[in-house]
């Protein structure tokens, strides 16, 4: 019996849109192995061939990772009409409230596992059954969902429970392989959970990842100093023992998100 029994039903087409061809042919024999009937008929590599194809052809899903050759993927979006749900793969949390403003189903993580791809593919199936009546259909609901951000995290501190409110949170951080939580009246907690598992859950109006280390309110920000011509440090309330600089690469998004 098929995992997938309404994808083979329908003779589903998939396309890969990766411009590391590595990673594009790991993916492709992922999803052989996870679900074989769905057919993978092109692997591109860039937005002008990805636009080019499209506009010939409708695949009935997209794999499509953020940061290709020539550009961002959500380009794509901009230059032609996309038929199909999308399963976005990245290297980067930062851009998942982007992929759900599109045809997103799925917002998946590099390196891509076996477990995550069945979670995904699981989504779609179910969003086949539910909307029987076509792909119309199942793109307005996606379009028209509402993305609901993380309100409460459970800690543990000794033998006791405690529900923290996620707007009583001042920062989030790594020391020593374990993830804190700062409350702002500035007790802190060990939590169960990894910074990329947490950072798509909460609101990124409110928190921003600065770098692998930290992701931080935009109300614990006390101060900010050039560290170098391409970093800033951030000085934290409650205090941390642990330095907060951006990263390079979060920099020039860390500067557009203050200016939001």
């Amino acid at each position: 019996m098929l995992k997938y029994p309404l994808l083979e039903e329908n003779n589903m087409e998939a396309i890969i849109v990766e411009d590391e061809k590595l990673a594009a042919e790991r993916l492709k024999r992922l999803i052989n192995k996870v679900a074989p009937e769905i057919r993978i008929s092109s692997m591109l590599g860039t937005i002008e061939e990805t636009v080019d194809f499209l506009k010939g052809a409708s695949p009935d899903l997209i794999f499509l990772d953020i940061h290709l050759a020539d550009g961002s993927s959500f380009e794509i979006f901009e230059q032609v009409k996309i038929n199909a749900p999308v399963i976005f793969t990245t290297a980067y949390d930062e851009y998942a409230l982007k992929a759900f403003e599109v045809n997103s189903i799925d917002y998946l993580l590099k390196p891509v596992d076996e477990q995550s791809l069945k979670k995904s593919l699981d989504k779609f199936e179910h969003l086949n059954k539910q909307f029987p009546q076509g792909i119309d259909q199942l793109l307005f609901s996606i379009k028209e969902k509402t993305i609901q951000y993380r309100q409460r995290l459970m800690v543990v501190y000794g033998s006791k429970l405690k529900a923290v409110k996620v707007s009583d949170v001042a920062y989030f951080f790594a020391d020593n392989k374990l993830i804190y939580l700062m409350e702002k009246s500035g007790h802190s907690y060990v939590l169960d959970e990894t910074l990329d598992q947490l950072h798509p859950t909460l609101d990124p109006s409110l928190f921003f990842r600065v770098n692998r280390g930290f992701i931080v309110n935009i109300d614990a920000i006390a101060q900010m100093n050039s560290y170098s011509r391409s970093r800033i440090k951030i000085d934290l309330m409650p205090k941390c023992d642990k330095e907060c600089i951006t990263s390079t690469e979060k920099t020039p998004d860390f500067k557009a998100w203050l200016s939001e």
